[in-house]
């Protein structure tokens, strides 16, 4: 409705779909979709008496650890907590403070009530994020001044899309499989997505020479393709690149000039030492040939939200920038003024992240268990979920390299597949609400995050309780059977 339209009908609402912005309208969020409200509905449902074939709803959909109940570090909420009270280091309450808390805990909150700082964030926690750059990539010292801290990786991602969009023909080359905040966001901004697929059969490997023909095409056909957006390890997938691929990715940034946006959220969530995580700082500032080195754009992001850390609702992270242009680098600071500061208590969690308690420290030795305990178990249970997965008839999952997911492939009776299409729904879609009734299981199916057209999938991570996992897991099993008994052709 235009201006003049609306002014002829008074007491119309002025916000409607049909006067909204019709970006938003296009912005889909699989991860958080219909299954995940329907997910919603039964575990009220549960509340209130009704009865189904489970107790519990298991929200497998998202990466969230602590909802799954992983508990917190320690050491990170003492701290934080102390932040959170300042009154408890008062002098007064010294002497019952030091029995509740370890002394390292007291001295890093104290440190850190003094460095509360501007827009981009606090300057010594920047120093500490680029002290942990340079440690992590045995490398030479990094740029605090060029490290933004944010409201979680997605806010990072989000400023740089929005920063990368110059019109409707900008693209942005995203990964299929895909986490959703890349197509959501392109659409928000009002940018083309311009897909490239993993390779399922080698472990979702990443093929350049498949790159270079996707950006030649999107190229060819008026897009103007300004970047590569890489998750490594892969969400959903599970992948982790190795040093040779990411040395020939950035050469391949070079060739076309393409800023590369690498989401490295999942670095610590590494199961195998046959593909151990490496960095794309490190393999840009390892990188042999000189003009790579000094020339390819690249912004990597962290977050405090996964790993052993978990702490997805504190919303913290940050960007660093190599390479940018420093006019850019000057509008990404004045975006983050706008926005005033990322939150306090999320930079304060990726200060911790990047300096936890170090081997003679009074909490390492929790923090140490906490943090292995947590590792191990989480190997553990992605293990056993990739072998009830493959064990299934007509289903086939890759390894977990990393992450928090498995993506397995699953092979569909047609009759399920001609029952979805009559439904107006995607076959893994009508699959996963079917698992959801049947067993209290949330998940993603693959349609949400994109794949090989013909093929089916569903993304499920491998957080619930240990102590739950073999019930988990013969429920999803025997949920399997019964739909393809059900449909069998």
């Amino acid at each position: 409705m235009t201006v003049a339209e609306h002014q002829a009908h008074p007491g119309q609402k002025v916000l409607t779909p049909g006067t909204m912005n019709n970006y938003i309208k296009n912005v889909e969020y699989a991860v958080r979709g219909r299954i995940a409200i329907r997910a919603e509905e039964i575990r009220d449902e549960l509340d209130a008496g009704k009865k189904f074939p489970f107790e519990r709803v298991v929200n497998c959909n998202i990466g969230n650890p602590q909802q799954l109940n992983q508990k917190p570090i320690t050491f990170f909420r003492q701290v934080a907590s102390l932040c959170e009270n300042p009154d408890l280091l008062s002098d007064d309450k010294a002497p019952l403070v030091s029995q509740l808390y370890p002394s390292d805990a007291i001295a890093r909150a104290k440190q850190l009530l003094k460095d509360i700082g501007p827009s981009i964030g606090v300057p010594a926690i920047r120093r500490t994020v680029a002290k942990f750059l340079e440690q992590r990539d045995d490398s030479v010292p990094a740029n605090m001044n060029h490290i933004f801290l944010t409201q979680g990786a997605s806010s990072g991602v989000q400023t740089m899309l929005s920063m990368l969009t110059q019109s409707s023909d900008t693209g942005i080359m995203i990964p299929i499989p895909q986490y959703p905040l890349y197509s959501a966001t392109l659409s928000l901004v009002g940018a083309t997505a311009v897909p490239y697929y993993l390779d399922e059969q080698q472990q979702w490997g990443l093929d350049v020479n498949q790159l270079t023909q996707t950006v030649t095409e999107a190229r060819k056909n008026g897009t103007d393709v300004r970047a590569l957006a890489i998750i490594n390890p892969g969400n959903p997938t599970g992948q982790c690149l190795t040093k040779a691929n990411l040395t020939d990715i950035l050469t391949f940034c070079y060739d076309q000039q393409l800023v590369l946006l690498a989401d490295e959220v999942y670095q610590t969530n590494i199961y195998t030492q046959a593909r151990p995580f490496i960095s794309f700082r490190k393999a840009l500032l390892d990188h042999p040939i000189e003009h790579v080195k000094n020339h390819v754009e690249l912004v990597s992001f962290h977050s405090i939200s996964k790993g052993m850390v978990g702490e997805c609702g504190r919303r913290g992270g940050y960007f660093e920038c190599i390479n940018l242009n420093q006019d850019i680098l000057d509008q990404i600071y004045k975006m983050a003024s706008v926005s005033l500061c990322p939150n306090i208590h999320g930079q304060i969690l990726v200060d911790l992240m990047c300096h936890p308690p170090q081997e003679n420290d009074p909490s390492y030795p929790i923090y140490h268990k906490e943090v292995s305990g947590i590792y191990e178990s989480l190997k553990r249970r992605a293990q056993k979920l990739e072998a009830a997965f493959n064990a299934m008839e007509g289903v086939s999952c890759q390894p977990a390299q990393g992450s928090m997911y498995l993506f397995p492939t699953i092979t569909l009776p047609k009759k399920a597949i001609q029952h979805a299409e009559q439904l107006g729904l995607a076959a893994d879609a009508y699959y996963s609400e079917q698992m959801l009734e049947a067993t209290g299981v949330c998940v993603v199916p693959g349609s949400g995050f994109g794949q090989v057209d013909g093929t089916y999938h569903f993304r499920s991570t491998f957080l619930p309780e240990e102590h739950l996992f073999d019930a988990f897991c013969s429920n999803i099993e025997a949920f399997h059977a019964s739909f393809l008994k059900k449909y069998q052709d």
